[in-house]
């Protein structure tokens, strides 16, 4: 009996396998018709054929990222005050207790 179970596995396996490849041997010749029939209009309007291009820019994300980082807050309330825009009147000290009682 396990032999059989290890039968069924391997050919289900195998069938998802073939699956998989079918859709992406479809997906490619999908994009082989798109890719022709924009060439064809290109030619028959007589524009120029344009490849895909994609540009990226790895540091592009990290810039992003750093432009939008609040910026790192300072030990004394009064400074991050001034920082945000806050009147300094808004902040007030707090006056250390003594620990005895």
């Amino acid at each position: 009996m396990p032999t059989f179970m290890t039968f069924i596995l391997r050919l289900f396996l195998l069938v998802a396998g073939l699956l998989f490849a079918a859709s992406l041997v479809v997906a490619a010749l999908l994009m082989l018709a798109v890719w022709s029939v924009r060439a064809g209009w290109a030619k028959l309007t007589g524009k120029p054929v344009a490849p895909f291009i994609v540009r990226f820019n790895p540091r592009g994300g990290f810039e992003r990222m750093y432009r939008r980082a609040e910026p790192a807050s300072s030990r004394t309330p009064r400074a991050d005050a001034v920082r945000h825009g806050r009147p300094v009147g808004d902040v007030t000290d707090v006056e250390v207790r003594s620990t005895e009682r």
